[in-house]
């Protein structure tokens, strides 16, 4: 689960992060594996001109491959945290471009809300308080969504 908790006896943390199908290791497999592939029927055409003429299409497909999982992993480089502490709650949000948003309130004040239908993702999860309504957990499945509905309740209730 992208997600985790950590508690301390003066506060309890929440770290959020997108789901990552492809892991660094997953990363070098898939593209020694579409290298190795899709250079076997080089094999039948060495030591002719149709291998310099199949070849550089064969490396641009590896290099578009190449480039667009690098373009996956940076625009999932992001995460959120929001810090549960009596009296206080902080919600931080670190976009791709390294951009900060920071949301604070009080958690006696705050109310979890799950919107089924409305809002831009199934099962949208927004905290409100501060004068403010802000997401979380966008990127996350809306199971795992309606499960962190349900935490966000439970501990935000014993925050107050």
């Amino acid at each position: 689960m992208p997600y985790r908790w950590t508690d301390t006896p003066d506060e309890s943390r929440l770290d959020l992060w997108p789901h990552r199908s492809l892991s660094a290791d997953g990363f070098v497999l898939v593209i020694g594996a579409t290298a190795a592939f899709i250079s076997l029927p080089l094999l039948a055409v060495i030591g002719t001109a149709v291998l310099w003429g199949l070849l550089p299409f064969l490396v641009l497909a590896v290099a578009g491959l190449w480039i667009g999982l690098r373009r996956s992993y940076r625009d999932a480089d992001m995460a959120e945290r929001l810090i549960l502490r009596p009296g206080q709650a902080q919600l931080e949000r670190r976009d791709p471009d390294g951009q900060r948003q920071r949301w604070e309130a009080d958690p006696f004040w705050i109310q979890v809300r799950l919107h089924a239908k409305a809002g831009p993702v199934e099962d949208y999860l927004t905290l409100t308080g501060g004068g403010r309504e802000v997401e979380i957990g966008a990127f996350l499945t809306p199971e795992e969504r309606r499960r962190l509905d349900i935490e966000l309740r439970r501990r935000i209730a014993a925050m107050r």
